[in-house]
């Protein structure tokens, strides 16, 4: 029997806190495409959302952001980029929201959607750069679809990369990294930064270790990571 996750205490009234934050919302992200062209109101409006400023400046996708540690380190460290993140769960979102809440961050915005459902609000051609963080492998026999990096959500991932942009994956499961590799040079990414072994040589500066990450690396167990450019 699966475990759901317990929701947390006042979670609508803490949601409704974040609600400047949060650019689109569903019951634990929006079902289906149908349920998600229903539901918006308008393609994000990179303006309105961070200000006239900063409305040219380069726009970040983490898709599966869950607790937000990797979204959070990243846009302290480069506050000249605008980012989203993307967590389905409801129950999980609320976590990086009241964190971002908290520290200040201000170049940090949330979409409680499914991947699938990116089309209704993210406009086309806007997208500097989509970071894969340890998403959930999929068994590939029977779910290969559902797969993150299946060549039917890279078309997606296209349509919203700028011409130049790129997708940036980590992964501990090595035939899902494989797996992914096939795809994106199937669909017309150029592959570059390849490596099968992240921290074979010391952890570099520039790599923000998530909270699953370290867990594998303090087993002694490698993390894969290409750069798949448009």
């Amino acid at each position: 029997m699966s475990m759901r996750m317990r929701k947390k205490r006042n979670f609508e009234a803490r949601m409704v806190s974040c609600g400047d934050l949060l650019l689109a919302h569903g019951a634990n992200g929006i079902l289906n495409m149908k349920e998600a062209a229903e539901n918006y109101r308008a393609l994000i409006d990179y303006k309105a959302v961070f200000g006239a400023e900063r409305a040219e400046l380069p726009v970040a996708l983490e898709i599966g952001c869950g607790k937000g540690g990797f979204v959070i380190a990243l846009a302290q460290r480069e506050a000249d980029v605008n980012y989203l993140a993307l967590e389905k769960m409801s129950n999980v979102i609320l976590t990086p929201m009241e964190e971002v809440k908290r520290l200040g961050v201000e170049n940090v915005r949330f979409l409680n959607i499914r991947a699938e459902c990116l089309p209704c609000y993210i406009p086309e051609n806007s997208l500097d750069v989509i970071y894969l963080n340890f998403s959930t492998p999929l068994p590939k026999l029977g779910y290969a679809t559902q797969r993150l990096t299946h060549r039917g959500f890279l078309e997606v991932y296209k349509r919203l990369l700028k011409k130049g942009g790129k997708i940036v994956q980590k992964t501990d499961d090595r035939d899902f990294f494989e797996f992914s590799l096939e795809e994106y040079k199937a669909c017309g990414f150029a592959l570059c930064d390849v490596t099968y072994d992240l921290h074979e040589n010391g952890n570099s500066d520039w790599n923000i270790v998530t909270e699953y990450e370290q867990k594998w690396v303090d087993r002694g167990l490698p993390i894969h990571r290409v750069v798949a450019k448009l």
